[in-house]
């Protein structure tokens, strides 16, 4: 087929890449890489061919990009900041606690039924405030997984319940070894059988 016997094209297949680019845009779509829009060879020195208006009209809508497609959960998005707001506050109160070991582990061996004080209370500051900032970074790691996982539009709700478990449990073997290894807690336990 020669040039004049080819028929005049109807969606601007022998358009420029800038043109294409700019018909695209100019519909309210995402215009491609410039790589990536393929063409028509158009012999130097001519003019592409314009498309007909009414052939403009019954272009087809721009499909949406994959992050429109996703829907955008916002159950799982409130619950997850829910979880995570709740998580800073259970931290938070939770950190001062902690540093002051003495008197967290008073009010443990209180609440466990044990009379009598901590043998060694400066031995177990260390474990308090190692656990500390463990309760303080383990939350910290977990909002950041959570909203990069919001930012993704992936489903993030579980995400603060397992950083919470996981480091409940690391804060928990923290705070073990030092109660677990006082001479008064040992006899306090000893006694309550």
């Amino acid at each position: 087929m020669s040039e004049q016997e080819r028929p005049r094209p109807q969606y601007g297949e022998y358009a420029t890449p800038e043109e294409q680019r700019a018909r695209i845009a100019a519909l309210g779509g995402e215009a491609p890489h410039p790589d990536v829009v393929e063409t028509a060879q158009v012999p130097a020195g001519s003019a592409a061919p314009r498309p007909h208006e009414s052939a403009r009209q019954q272009l087809p809508s721009p499909r949406p990009t994959t992050s429109a497609a996703r829907p955008t959960r916002l159950a799982d998005r409130i619950i997850t900041v829910a979880l995570l707001a709740y998580g800073l506050v259970t931290v938070l109160g939770a950190i001062p606690q902690l540093v002051d070991f003495t008197g967290f582990a008073q009010t443990w061996m209180d609440m466990a039924g044990i009379d009598g004080t901590l043998a060694d209370p400066a031995g177990g500051r260390a474990w308090g405030i190692a656990a500390a900032v463990v309760y303080g970074a383990g939350w910290l790691l977990t909002a950041v997984l959570s909203w990069w996982s919001l930012s993704l539009r992936r489903l993030s709700w579980w995400i603060p319940l397992v950083g919470a478990i996981v480091t409940f449990i690391i804060v928990s073997l923290l705070l073990a070894v030092p109660l677990l290894s006082d001479p008064a807690v040992l006899d306090g336990f000893s006694t309550s059988r």
